[in-house]
């Protein structure tokens, strides 16, 4: 089963997919992305882990998450963990795109198709799981078109795997100022 949970920018988006993992009795794989590539994110990754049980596993994977899923199911981790949660799917895009960005647009659609090929990889490996998989992203779309061409690619790709995932996932949830909204 695939839980999406989406929302903007410090709307409880984390805080909630932990409170899902926690209400089992099982192990916890935990999938970050983010990459502390200078001292405030160093903090906030750090503040992450502080937050988290110490019985949960960590795993730190900034672009190939669906070679971690399938690593999981094949050394049978699985027999234990309830829940995988994978945080955030906005990093993941992010490193994806700056590993090679260019405003060249053939290479910006080479870069899109890589992604989302990844994309779609990691989720036929979630299907395969015999736990629940938790994926958090954020919302970009509900702002101003952005004036760089960075971030309008950025918006949207994020954009186009959010979509992806939330029709691959059985239940998806919107947060709201820390309210989740159940939409599927």
């Amino acid at each position: 089963m695939i839980i999406f949970i989406t929302g903007g920018a410090r709307s409880g988006k984390s805080s909630f997919a932990e409170k899902l993992a926690r209400e089992t009795d099982g192990r916890v794989i935990y999938i970050a992305t983010a990459e502390a590539k200078d001292e405030e994110m160093e903090k906030r990754i750090e503040n992450h882990k502080k937050r988290r049980p110490e019985n949960w596993i960590t795993i730190e994977e900034p672009l190939y998450v669906s070679k971690v899923l399938e690593k999981i199911k094949k050394e049978n981790y699985i027999d234990d963990v309830k829940f995988v949660l994978l945080d955030c799917i906005a990093l993941y895009t992010s490193n994806w795109i700056l590993k090679d960005f260019s405003e060249n647009i053939f290479l910006q659609e080479r870069i899109r198709g890589e992604f989302l090929k990844e994309l779609e990889e990691m989720l036929k490996n979630a299907r395969k799981l015999n736990a629940k998989f938790i994926i958090v992203s954020n919302e970009v779309g509900l702002g101003i078109v952005p004036e760089y061409p960075l971030a309008r690619f950025y918006r949207d790709l994020l954009g186009e795997a959010n979509q992806r995932i939330a029709e691959a996932s059985e239940e998806v949830y919107f947060m709201v100022s820390g309210i989740p909204l159940k939409i599927k």
